[in-house]
């Protein structure tokens, strides 16, 4: 490179520099002047989607913007962890900002209906301290449906204890309702005061709400009508989604230890032996006798 060509770069590389400082001025300036004409940026959060009336709001539903602090809403939330979760009270339109004013805390007064999955149903089941884990269990959590099945009658009746459903997801407990906040709020005794009371201990409730398929909600519903004592919860670690092969049934001889008996073993000992067919008779040969007595001195 010779030198006309190494001036001529060093003044391309100067001038560069030199409009890149000159931008950098100007966009300086518009930025003072827009905050001083709508003051500083603050986040907001806003509909990603348009969001449905009672639609449970979710992280693929909103996003986090950038907007002066004087066009945010009042009340506007910046959170989006805040907002997820939530039951959208209204229509919100893509690019709405989210108040807290727009939106419903999950309960009873929103019901549950949404948080269903596509094609699965809602199914309330009885329980008490001995089949409920003690009214452990919480909203959210996830379980194993056991179930005493009775068969046959008189001397061949038979009780038959099988693991039924797997990974059940709870979706409320009486009435606290899944992703809704544990707390009720109650008047004291002067009728004046509201009082807060946390549910996170909360056993008073009777029946559980799980999710299942038709086929599933169908086979409870038939142990609900035949035999509601029957059904047990078994309470599942929030990591443990692996769902094991189904487990032979328990019974009074696999407990004791006794062994099973083939299914086809039975028949085998009831069915009575093959005939053998008998034999078919044919006229034996006469043995040689001796020659008549009047033929042997001749």
């Amino acid at each position: 490179m010779n030198s006309n060509e190494t001036r001529t770069f060093y003044i391309s590389l100067a001038a560069g520099l030199f409009a890149a400082f000159l931008l950098y001025s100007y966009s300086q300036e518009k930025k003072k002047e827009y905050d001083g004409l709508y003051g500083k940026m603050a986040n907001v959060v806003v509909a990603r989607v348009d969001i449905s009336e009672m639609q449970t709001i979710d992280s693929t539903m909103i996003e986090v913007i950038q907007k002066p602090a004087d066009f945010v809403e009042p009340e506007g939330l910046k959170d989006p962890d805040v907002v997820e979760g939530q039951v959208a009270a209204i229509v919100i339109k893509k690019g709405q900002q989210i108040t807290q004013q727009k939106l419903l805390q999950a309960g009873p007064s929103t019901g549950i209906s949404l948080q269903v999955a596509p094609t699965k149903r809602a199914l309330a089941l009885p329980i008490d301290e001995s089949r409920g884990v003690s009214k452990l269990i919480r909203p959210g959590d996830r379980v194993d449906i056991t179930a005493a099945i009775d068969s046959g009658k008189g001397v061949n009746q038979k009780r038959e204890v099988s693991i039924i459903m797997q990974d059940v997801v709870i979706l409320a407990t009486g009435m606290q309702v899944m992703n809704n906040l544990p707390r009720v709020f109650e008047l004291d005794a002067s009728g004046k005061n509201m009082n807060m009371f946390p549910l996170t201990g909360d056993t008073k409730y009777n029946t559980v709400t799980i999710e299942a398929t038709p086929k599933e909600a169908q086979d409870l519903i038939y142990l609900m009508a035949t035999s509601p004592g029957n059904i047990f919860l078994t309470l599942r670690n929030p990591n443990d989604r692996q769902i094991p092969p189904r487990l032979p049934a328990a019974t009074s001889d696999s407990i004791a230890g006794k062994p099973l008996l083939s299914p086809d073993l039975p028949s085998l000992i009831s069915s009575p032996p093959a005939s053998v067919p008998a034999a078919v008779s044919r006229p034996q040969p006469k043995a040689p006798g001796r020659a008549p007595e009047r033929y042997r001195n001749n």
